[in-house]
């Protein structure tokens, strides 16, 4: 009987590792992912979550997803509310889109924004 329940107790702790490891808590992730949030880190961040494979950034990337070349300043929401939330959960946004809920840390968000108003802010 004792068997059955340590089988048991281990297989609910293993559940909710694997639970929390797929949908980490926002406190969890503001710890763990903290970054500077500046567009230096956003750039490495937009490299390392493999942004340009769906879409355009600069010269460079795919065409599977929207173009963010001058997605700061396209959006008409100067505190850039939508993308924070969309980047925050996509599939909180738009249920059924592609992309993926990479669990971004608050500052990883700043940090890809700040990354892409510089970038925006150097376009013609």
């Amino acid at each position: 009987m004792r068997t059955r329940w340590a089988i048991f107790g281990t297989l609910i702790a293993v559940g909710i590792v694997v639970w929390l490891a797929m949908n980490p808590p926002r406190p969890l992730l503001n710890v763990l992912k903290r970054v500077d949030p500046s567009p230096e880190t956003g750039a490495r961040l937009v490299e390392r979550y493999g942004c340009r494979r769906c879409h355009r950034i600069g010269d460079s990337g795919g065409i599977l997803a929207p173009d963010l070349n001058g997605i700061t300043q396209r959006v008409g929401d100067p505190a850039m509310v939508s993308l924070r939330l969309w980047l925050r959960d996509p599939q909180a946004v738009k249920p059924g889109t592609a992309m993926p809920n990479f669990h971004l840390s608050d500052s990883e968000i700043e940090a890809i924004l700040a990354y892409l108003q510089a970038l925006d802010a150097r376009r013609p």
